[in-house]
């Protein structure tokens, strides 16, 4: 059995008040937010007064936000809905090396529907660089996507500078926010972001919901059609339970935030510290200061990190080797190999996120064990 979890970056648990804000909305709220009656009255108040909430998470206005299946589907919506909405003045689109599965696949559908696609290299940090960006616009560019910060290595973008740069050439700017939320203050105005994707699992809501921050004046495709929910950019009736779950998460994040950064960084750094101290040929992978509070990244000489998961894991210690969104492929990961690793290097990472219900003693049994699976491991191998 499982009894220390240290991959809150793939998933996180629904935190009790959450479920809790949710009850109602099973059997007491029921009504469907379109209906004209009074228990659709009720039922569209609950919705709005959640969407009021979850936009001032971000700095938004409600009516820029547009609840979606999860960050997955609000990024095709982000991304293809801009592209074929906005055609006509242009087919060409930017994204990093290092973007979510879920932006690449989307490019890559987009380059099959006749657009253009450039793609960002990323420093030894996997930090993007401003001037890199520039250089691969052109007159026909009318998009660019950078992630807020990297899922699997936890480097954190300059968002803000390549905002301005996006406001200053004209060019929209979509960030996928799903690594930072919760972690970082966000903020769209400050930011000059025109289209963000949040989701709520990763702020202790349930899964299966997301938004799309749409700025106003931004144009976009519906990419689901239907009966015109959501202002008619996501049709389908609205999840009003998940709705009202993640706009109480985003409040509790709001609330504890600044306790909780901080003790999530005490955590991350004793990791960093003892993990390179008490293992031989071992490296932190990402930026060492511009990273996620939570965060800590390795990779070790002489082992595939998938027997490092595994061995770990029947120690009863849940981590990860990367993006649980892409684990199902034997390819090693596409933001180590971009940040410059050999295969050899990538096959070898560990990635360990704490999160709201981790205890020093996940830390310290974490610390314990971790040494000698590495030892035994290397033994093992013929590459060490």
């Amino acid at each position: 059995m499982t009894s220390v979890y240290l991959d809150y970056q793939s998933s996180k648990p629904v935190d009790p008040q959450v479920v809790q804000a949710m009850e109602p909305y099973f059997q007491k709220i029921y009504g469907n937010p379109s209906s004209l009656h009074s228990i659709g009255d009720k039922a569209t108040d609950a919705l709005e007064q959640s969407r009021s909430s979850i936009a001032d998470f971000i700095q938004a206005e409600p009516d820029e936000i547009i609840f979606a299946s999860g960050a997955t589907e609000a990024n095709n919506l982000a991304l293809i809905g801009y592209a074929e909405r906005n055609k006509s003045k242009g087919k060409h689109i930017i994204i990093s090396e290092i973007e979510h599965i879920s932006i690449h696949n989307t490019a890559k559908f987009l380059m099959k529907s006749g657009f253009s696609v450039s793609k960002v290299p990323v420093n030894h940090y996997g930090q993007v660089s401003v001037h890199k960006v520039n250089e691969r616009i052109t007159d026909d560019t009318i998009l660019i996507s950078i992630g807020y910060a990297n899922n699997e290595v936890g480097t954190i973008q300059p968002i803000e500078e390549i905002g301005r740069l996006c406001r200053d050439k004209e060019i929209a700017f979509h960030t996928d926010a799903v690594a930072a939320e919760g972690l970082l203050p966000l903020n769209v105005q400050n930011d000059s972001i025109d289209l963000m994707s949040v989701s709520s699992n990763d702020i202790y809501g349930p899964k299966g919901l997301g938004i799309l921050y749409k700025r106003k004046g931004i144009k976009i495709s519906p990419q689901i059609i239907g009966g015109g929910q959501e202002n008619g950019l996501r049709s389908g009736t609205e999840d009003l339970a998940s709705i009202a779950g993640m706009a109480r998460a985003a409040k509790i994040v709001m609330e504890e935030r600044e306790n909780e950064v901080k003790r999530l960084q005490s955590y991350r750094d004793q990791l960093i510290k003892e993990v390179l101290e008490k293992i031989p040929r071992s490296y932190l992978n990402g930026h060492p200061e511009k990273r996620l509070p939570n965060n800590a990244h390795f990779r070790f000489d002489g082992i595939e990190g998938e027997s490092l998961l595994l061995s770990l894991n029947d120690k009863g210690i849940a981590v990860s080797t990367g993006s649980a969104c892409s684990s199902k492929t034997l390819e090693p990961s596409h933001t180590l190999i971009s940040m410059g690793l050999l295969h050899e290097e990538a096959h070898g990472s560990l990635e360990l996120t704490v999160g709201r219900f981790t205890k020093q003693s996940d830390i310290d049994a974490l610390i314990k064990a971790l040494p000698e699976v590495v030892e035994r491991l290397r033994k093992l191998s013929p590459l060490y």
